[in-house]
């Protein structure tokens, strides 16, 4: 399977900068870009057009082909494809393109694009061969290939020095510091550190779609380990867990040694240097005791659910009426030792939509978070708790957010809106988005932690945390 190339567009459509393309005739890159500019245009929202998108062949010499899009700020990537290829090998590669433009460029827009041209066409042709297939993706190893943007690399082109050349210079005629030059094609030789460090944090999402008596339809658990290794020479890891029975369908870095993780669940790796996601996992109960034939059963034909106790309540009482209607929301947090940070709760009330009269408060509870957001006031959308609400004309919807939501707190909504349609359609859902610091939800914890190094002597600075996230659909 191979891919046909790569295009980014800026916001407005016009193309910035595509790779070179297997197909021998020109027009083929622009019969994509104008399907996906005639999908936007057909679309009420941008987030309403699928992902890929049906390409049919203009003449009958070539057959039908497809374009898989993504949108990343102001851009969007390209990726065309045609024949027998699966589409989730063109997102894959468009998102590790995305995170290699990201390590190099920081920013990814259509100013930096421009900025960097030259950057962004050599990843191009370093990344993906004329084949179409995949080819450099390690950034270590990039990095020795493409050098990354900086003042003392633009200074150095400006006065018309290689600084390739004057890097390889320092280190003799028989130092090994090419490209490709070292073992592992995901970490670079020679790296030095004055401060030797590793950190990990585990990350976790939490989704769920609970109906209107509170109860759970389905829920999941996703998590990932980011590593951020500054360590010198080519240090040896060893990363084991007290629970180890909590994960499941994992997904290891090729650094991982798959035959030590499977036989003894610990995380023996080499790691690259700088930033890398170690493994990627799903939160599993079967550490739970065995269901009985009955739940079997259930389990087979409802939805997946796992234990994690849901993080607050909703309670919500929505009146419709002629040509509008009124609502009233209480959230209340469920946790008794972690507060709820940035709760963004979205309630769609239909097109036509409008004449928002809200107001929101804080009830009970919380004692120890008192002036918790206490300081965002909102000239005309706000409350003196701390919380604030926003209405959006145009996709009818109504947002409340919440910086902080203390421990066993409770926060209402309530209000009115009027619409032009003369029976009002509100969605029968609220959205709510949240994140918790210090928590995850599988609490995987982390027995041991060893960094070793037989030609280094050094103690590095070990740091793990954790940190979750949730999205849940609250049905009234």
């Amino acid at each position: 399977m191979a891919l046909d190339g790569i295009i980014i567009l800026d916001n407005n459509g016009r193309p910035i900068i595509q790779s070179g393309f297997r197909s021998t005739t020109t027009a083929y890159p622009l019969l994509h870009i104008d399907a996906v500019n005639d999908a936007l245009q057909k679309a009420e929202r941008s987030a309403d057009v699928d992902p890929v998108i049906y390409v049919a062949s203009y003449n009958a010499a070539n057959v039908s082909s497809a374009c898989c899009h993504v949108r990343v700020g102001d851009l969007r990537f390209l990726c065309p494809v045609s024949g027998d290829v699966d589409p989730l090998l063109a997102f894959a590669f468009l998102q590790t393109f995305i995170d290699i433009l990201r390590e190099y460029l920081g920013t990814v827009s259509a100013a930096t694009l421009r900025d960097n041209f030259d950057i962004v066409y050599q990843l191009f042709e370093e990344t993906l061969d004329t084949g179409g297939h995949p080819l450099t993706t390690y950034s270590n190893a990039l990095r020795d290939i493409v050098i990354p943007p900086s003042l003392l690399n633009k200074l150095l082109s400006v006065t018309g020095t290689n600084f390739n050349s004057t890097i390889n210079s320092g280190f003799g005629a028989g130092a090994a510091i090419g490209p490709f030059s070292s073992p592992l094609p995901w970490r670079k030789t020679g790296v030095r550190y004055n401060n030797n460090e590793i950190y990990f944090d585990i990350v976790e999402q939490f989704k769920a779609i609970v109906n209107k008596n509170g109860a759970v339809l389905s829920s999941n658990v996703h998590g990932k380990i980011e590593a951020n290794a500054k360590l010198s020479g080519t240090p040896d890891c060893s990363l084991n867990f007290t629970n180890p029975q909590v994960l499941e369908d994992c997904a290891l870095h090729p650094c991982v040694r798959l035959l030590r993780w499977n036989r003894d669940k610990i995380l023996s790796f080499v790691p690259p240097d700088g930033r890398f996601t170690l493994m990627d996992y799903t939160y599993s109960s079967n550490s739970l005791p065995s269901p009985s034939p009955a739940q079997q059963y259930l389990s087979s034909v409802m939805p997946s659910r796992t234990n994690v106790a849901l993080p607050f309540t909703i309670k919500a009482i929505v009146e419709l009426e002629d040509s509008g209607g009124s609502f009233d929301v209480t959230l209340t947090s469920r946790y008794s030792t972690h507060a709820l940070e940035n709760v963004v709760a979205d309630m769609h009330l239909g097109q036509g939509a409008g004449g928002i009269r809200c107001s929101v408060s804080r009830g009970s509870g919380g004692g120890g978070f008192i002036n918790a957001g206490g300081s965002r006031n909102m000239d005309t959308f706000g409350a003196s708790s701390g919380a604030s609400w926003s209405f959006d004309a145009q996709r009818a919807v109504l947002r409340w957010e919440i910086p902080i939501v203390p421990p066993s707190s409770s926060w209402s909504m309530h209000g009115s809106f009027s619409t032009t349609n003369r029976i009002p359609r509100p969605s029968h859902a609220i959205r709510v988005h949240f994140d918790i610091s210090s928590h995850t939800y599988s609490a995987l914890k982390v027995g041991q932690l060893k960094v070793m190094n037989a030609k280094e002597n050094y103690k590095p600075f070990k740091g793990i945390r954790g940190r979750s996230s949730g999205e849940v659909e609250w049905r009234w």
